[in-house]
């Protein structure tokens, strides 16, 4: 076959074959912004029904997976692929990968899970797998955290459901619990008198339920005094912060010490008798 023969063949063939990559295309791409406008139809339809923020992503992110694969599928039925053998195979695959990935399906199901029993909700300050901060998104495979400085952590879902969690703003109101110490000659009365009108004070404390000032214990130098107001959850910082300043100069005011440990060394000189 010499070369003017085998060129119109060539560009049958390029023609054919081109015309089916450009439909494969073309598919892939109008078919993703559907699934993208469809997810966000239907994340638009939870928010009215006031469904919960975190639930409505998990729900919005597989719909719009789901819809992605069927997309994906479709492209490569339009390049003449048979799909039903690229299924099974997919399915052979999916099922190597997945004893693979063991521990992502791990975190895939403890996302599910915190989905469903929602320990926590978004904006709110935890404390998970020994990490403290506010609860910026709930993926399906991990949950990302901003701490107070804006440090972003993103934890596995799995090290999280395996872990205590600590949700700090479930309630709206939440104790602050400080503790001061003073001398042993300082009047413990009158100390707690000083203390609980000056935490009375704070634009911080909440008169409902009544704030306390109790002893704690008795410390080698100190006499303890745990110092107990009720706050609003989202002041924990500022508020402790100012609260323990107001004590620091309240009891200054008051003349009362707040002592350091201290110890007594004794010396003793043992002369050698002959």
């Amino acid at each position: 076959m010499n070369y003017e023969e085998l060129l119109p063949k060539l560009i049958d063939v390029s023609i054919t074959y081109g015309l089916l990559v450009l439909k494969a295309v073309a598919i892939f791409v109008i078919g993703r912004l559907a699934a993208k406008v469809v997810a966000s139809i239907v994340d638009k339809v939870m928010k009215r029904s006031k469904m919960d923020e975190m639930l409505r992503k998990f729900l919005r992110n597989i719909v719009y997976a789901v819809l992605l694969t069927f997309v994906v599928i479709a492209s490569i039925g339009a390049l003449g692929i048979q799909t039903a053998s690229l299924v099974a195979i997919l399915g052979a695959a999916g099922l190597a990968i997945g004893l693979a990935l063991q521990g992502s399906l791990g975190n895939f199901a403890a996302g599910v899970l915190m989905i469903i029993f929602r320990p926590y909700k978004l904006g709110d300050l935890v404390c998970v797998a020994d990490t403290e901060g506010f609860v910026e998104e709930v993926d399906v495979f991990t949950t990302t955290l901003r701490l107070p400085d804006r440090t972003k952590i993103i934890i596995p879902n799995g090290q999280i459901m395996d872990a205590k969690i600590t949700n700090y703003t479930d309630a709206e109101t939440r104790r602050l619990d400080l503790e001061v110490g003073i001398g042993y000659g300082d009047d413990i009365d009158h100390a707690k008198q000083v203390l609980l009108e000056a935490i009375k004070k704070s634009q911080y404390t909440l008169p409902d339920p009544e704030p306390k000032v109790t002893v704690a214990s008795l410390g080698d130098s100190s006499v303890n005094l745990a110092v107990r107001p009720w706050i609003n959850a989202q002041d924990y910082a500022p508020a402790s912060h100012e609260l323990t300043e107001v004590i620091k100069k309240t009891l200054d005011a008051a003349g009362i010490s707040i002592p350091f440990p201290q110890r007594d060394v004794h010396m003793y000189n043992h002369q050698k008798t002959e």
